[in-house]
């Protein structure tokens, strides 16, 4: 094992902007695949990098709680508000009711209605592309998971554009217009829109997550305001990011990698197993963290009560042990036990919807694109929390297709 003195902090957001850090993985799993950080300043911990020691950590909340936060540097004082009241900040059993009433929402009309506008939203994206001159992919990946989870929590459609534009800024992203608004008041003017909506949804319920949250009970008691706000603010976080990020991290690996995107235009059958590749490949939640609740045992290393434990997920999907060649973008990988939703208790709430914005925005991309070069640098974000893209130019010719007869 290595002197874990010459092991890096994985909490730099600078490793992340480098190249490389695929590297720099594969050599800590080999030598130190679960090792000690100590911040002066920050709180220590773990860092579990092997797929084996993430889906451990992952699947016991017993041993391994939610409730201390659920990201390195989190705020203490905002955890400590939102634990057992915001679904990524709460254990079981009050995590599968809270849960349970999301889960609720997606009735199959309300499926359909959000396929039907993933698909609407994708024609309309790709119609409106350049083509044949460089443009920014990172800004129409953006548009796509913002308007699903719009229509997802209850939005209506001629607010969807204000929504685009505060939720790009409110998560670090430029708007499209230029707009000067700040991330600080961006979020809240998120919030106060989301407090008028739960208001209206009061009176008027829908087919929407709002609607079935200010509607629940929950252990004998309806949700506060202040839950239902925390749980608004968590889906819009997490199903923005991931699919935007994986969105354009997987148009990247198609341009690299020629012969997958010929295969996928050739053997459509391929579509959902070049979802799941596509995942494991971006990988776009960097890490999760657990505070362990007793001594226990990670790949041979003591962890005592109370200790931070940080599982970095795109490691866990490049282990060799479990993927192999995981180096090499796949469109027919399988199996493919990639962890980027996570797994067990937490699980992703959104993975099935983020997987079908990706398998109808990606079926689109190859029906409609023949030649997709990138044009420019792509710009990774300084990031130690999403393994994202500050920037893609890219540059694409459409196909002709010949109608059906």
């Amino acid at each position: 094992m290595s002197d874990l003195r010459t092991v890096p902090d994985l909490s730099d957001p600078d490793l992340y902007q480098r190249g490389e850090i695929e590297q720099m993985w594969a050599r800590l799993r080999a030598d130190s695949p679960v090792f000690h950080t100590r911040r002066p300043g920050a709180r220590d911990f773990w860092s579990v990098l092997s797929h084996g020691a993430a889906e451990q950590v992952l699947r016991n909340n017993r041993e391994f709680t939610s409730t201390k936060g659920m990201r390195l540097d989190d705020d203490p004082a905002a955890t400590a508000s939102s634990a057992g009241k915001m679904l990524i900040v709460t254990d079981p059993p009050r995590h599968g009711k809270i849960r349970g009433v999301m889960n609720s929402a997606f009735t199959p009309r309300m499926v359909r209605r959000l396929q039907d506008n993933m698909r609407t939203t994708v024609a309309a994206l790709l119609s409106d592309a350049p083509e044949g001159e460089p443009f920014d992919f990172t800004e129409l990946a953006a548009r796509l998971p913002v308007s699903v989870i719009c229509d997802m929590l209850g939005v209506p459609r001629a607010d969807w554009d204000y929504m685009l534009r505060l939720t790009m800024t409110a998560f670090g992203a430029v708007p499209p217009d230029g707009d000067t608004t700040g991330p600080a008041e961006a979020h809240t003017e998120i919030l106060l829109y989301y407090d008028d909506l739960m208001r209206r949804r009061r009176r008027d319920p829908q087919d929407d997550i709002v609607s079935a949250l200010v509607h629940a009970e929950v252990d004998g008691a309806p949700l506060t305001d202040e839950e239902v706000f925390l749980n608004c603010d968590g889906l819009i976080s997490g199903g923005n990011e991931t699919t935007r990020h994986a969105s354009v991290g997987g148009l990247l690996a198609l341009a690299d990698n020629p012969d997958q995107l010929r295969r996928l235009r050739h053997e459509p059958d391929v579509l959902p197993t070049a979802v799941a590749e596509t995942l494991r490949w971006t990988s776009p939640a960097l890490h999760v963290l657990r505070t362990a609740t007793a001594d226990c045992e990670i790949g041979e290393q003591r962890i005592a009560a109370g200790d931070a434990v940080a599982v970095w997920l795109p490691s866990a999907n490049r282990d060799e042990t479990v993927f192999p060649d995981g180096d090499r973008f796949d469109v027919g990988r399988k199996p493919n036990r990639h962890l980027t939703f996570a797994a067990g208790t937490h699980f992703c709430l959104g993975a099935s919807l983020a997987t079908t914005e990706l398998s109808v925005l990606f079926e689109e991309i190859v029906r409609n694109f023949e030649e997709i070069e990138i044009a420019g640098e792509a710009r990774r974000m300084r990031s130690s929390l999403i393994w994202g893209f500050e920037s893609l130019p890219v540059r694409w010719t459409r196909r002709t297709v010949t109608p059906a007869p």
